[in-house]
């Protein structure tokens, strides 16, 4: 394996909060490794230190020569008077200008300009560049090229920030939280990218499937110190509950020996100038080794919910549209009594809008939403965090409520309770804008669970905080006594909580699946195998079926003919390609021409491309 980056020595502090020190850090030449850790243990900092945003206290990091970075960072920050064609080909090489002024003549249907930029374009070999940046924005449904970065939200700033780094094409991809505010096929396109692209992957993610799906090791932030696990997510929970395990085994025996040393230490206390000195000193590094503690802190969300009756709400006939666009079209849906529904559906469709509906705070065209008289609603959304960032964590929390009633019935004081939300006193006292972005979420969850909720709206909720956070989370909702409707990318999550799915389709179609995500994307497949079964069993059968006793894995007289044709096709294609270069090259087209054969040659390489891959696949077989 070639080290692509080393971190050596690595120590980091705020004040008198030491994050690490002396840790250090490989990651390899096609690696995709994961940074797992709590919330507010350093996680983006150590990114940061790795990118050249932060310097370390000491230690150092060590790049192997000529490699070309790209970053994400958690909340991107584009130029403002940027418009997204112009932030996608921000890289400053010379194929990404050529390829972004030729995009722009294309939009503003400049053919002046795109007939000068057409030797450009071929001198760089920049179609191949355009079409990938093209497949790229598609996916990131990224399709309003002259929409200004100022007026876009912070999604939509996070999808054009990593469109721009995937298309920049670098060695190593550092990303912070690269799945939030994308939609579940985004993320799923997203694993497949990185897994194909062979590049080396550094990240911070919570989601668990995608981390189980691309990673080829995990660093884990623990107790200040960094530890190192081969395998994906699934091997990560074995082998850090090993080490942990381990590390339990190792105090039990110093334990014990202690307790024999230490019967030795008073045994003798006359003695104890003359005992040798390597024992004293073996005896108070037992003591330290004896008496070592994990702080396995984790959030302790036990609270009290209010009475439900048994009408909760019921739609009917619900429109929505903003302009031309329809956003709901004529929904019915009857939630009943501790249902625990998730939303899901590509950005646009209304997930946002559905529940904004439902909470009061849009209102629908037509149709009613009839909300029972004791559904007390807990909002969480996924928009910025509105915190006054001058105050302090405990005011936020005693402005709310001074004291808090637990699921048993007790009280305890808004301190205590945040306590449990693992924010200690001298945390309480920190002003808001000292905290991480994890650690505000965690703030804010906890204000909106406070309010003891019967009814929990939750817009992707699992953003920003840590999987330790998440897992306690989804225990409390999977036994929380009302009801939860939630809409999150985080596959996992909607597992585990989720029993039943509104599927926004888009158009204002909205269907139900009884299940949760993964039995709904189980289904899709089924359903799409079946239509691709139906089209074969369509198409004309053989006169002669293929012999049993031919061997394996063998060209069929039909696989020859088509390998032998699709050498000629191929070769067609090229010669076809070569004449309308030198078509587009010769300055005697006219702009109506230059259009035409500048989107067949695209449409040929394209070809060409499907055709050499299928040409590869059947002359495996001879």
């Amino acid at each position: 394996m070639v080290p692509y980056i080393q971190l050596e020595n690595i120590k980091k502090t705020f004040g008198d909060l030491v994050l690490y020190e002396n840790i250090n850090m490989t990651v390899g030449e096609k690696e995709r490794i994961a940074l797992i850790a709590k919330n507010g243990a350093g996680k983006t900092t150590l990114l940061n230190i790795i990118a050249g945003r932060e310097e370390p206290d000491s230690g150092e990091v060590i790049f192997r020569n000529g490699l070309k970075i790209g970053i994400l960072e958690q909340k991107p920050e584009l130029p403002e008077g940027l418009t997204v064609l112009e932030a996608v080909f921000h890289s400053g090489s010379e194929v990404a200008e050529v390829v972004r002024r030729y995009e722009k003549a294309v939009l503003s249907d400049n053919k002046h300009d795109m007939q000068q930029l057409i030797p450009e374009m071929e001198r760089l070999s920049a179609w191949d560049y355009g079409q990938r940046a093209k497949e790229i924005l598609s996916r990131l449904n990224i399709t309003d090229l002259d929409k200004i970065i100022g007026i876009m939200s912070g999604g939509e700033k996070k999808r054009v920030a990593l469109a721009a780094m995937l298309i920049d094409d670098p060695d190593v991809i550092i990303m912070d939280e690269p799945t939030n505010h994308l939609d579940l096929e985004m993320v799923e396109w997203l694993e497949e990218f990185l897994i194909k692209s062979n590049k080396t992957v550094l990240l911070v993610t919570h989601d668990r499937y995608f981390l189980d799906r691309i990673c080829t090791a995990i660093y884990e932030i623990d107790q200040k110190r960094l530890y190192r696990y081969s395998g994906n997510y699934a091997d990560y929970i074995v082998k850090r509950e090993e080490r942990i395990a381990n590390f339990s085994a190792e105090v039990d025996k110093a334990q014990n020996l202690f307790r024999r040393e230490l019967e030795w230490m008073r045994r003798m206390p006359q003695a104890r100038g003359t005992k040798a000195k390597y024992r004293k000193d073996a005896f108070y590094n037992l003591k330290d080794k004896a008496f070592a503690r994990r702080d396995d802190g984790k959030v302790d969300i036990n609270i009290k919910s209010s009475r439900l009756g048994t009408k909760i709400f019921e739609v009917k006939d619900l429109n929505k549209s903003f302009g031309d666009k329809n956003i709901i079209k004529g929904f019915d849906f009857t939630f009943t009594r501790y249902q625990k529904l998730g939303i899901i559906g590509k950005n646009g469709t209304g997930k946002s809008t559905f529940l904004n509906i439902l909470t009061g705070s849009l209102q629908a065209d037509t149709g009613t939403v009839d909300i029972g008289d004791t559904v007390k609603f807990g909002y969480y959304r996924q928009q910025e965090i509105d915190f006054d960032e001058s105050k302090k964590v405990i005011d936020v929390v005693t402005e709310i409520a001074e004291v808090v009633t637990l699921g048993d019935g007790s009280t305890i004081t808004a301190s205590q309770f945040l306590n449990k939300f693992l924010f200690p006193p001298e945390t309480q006292y920190n002003y808001i804008y000292k905290l991480s972005g994890g650690e505000k979420r965690r703030l804010y969850l906890l204000t909106v669970l406070m309010r003891s909720p019967n009814f929990l709206i939750l817009d992707e909720p699992t953003n920003d905080l840590d999987i330790i956070t998440l897992n306690v989370l989804e225990d409390y909702l999977s036994n929380f006594g009302g009801c939860i409707i939630i809409v999150s990318h985080d596959r996992y999550f909607m597992d585990k909580v989720a029993e039943q799915l509104l599927v926004f389709e888009g158009g204002g179609v909205i269907k139900n699946f009884p299940g949760n995500y993964t039995q709904y994307r189980n289904r899709q497949e089924e359903i799409k195998e079946s239509e691709e079964s139906k089209k074969i069993k369509t198409q004309p059968v053989a006169d002669k079926r293929p012999d049993p006793r031919d061997k394996p894995k063998k060209l069929s007289y039909k696989e020859k003919l088509e390998y032998e044709n699709l050498e000629k096709e191929i070769e067609g294609l090229e010669s076809e390609k070569k004449h309308l270069e030198d078509a587009l090259n010769s300055g005697m087209l006219d702009a109506d021409e230059l259009i035409v054969k500048s989107q067949r040659i695209g449409e040929a390489m394209e070809l060409i491309d499907d055709k050499s891959m299928r040409w590869l696949e059947l002359s495996e077989l001879i």
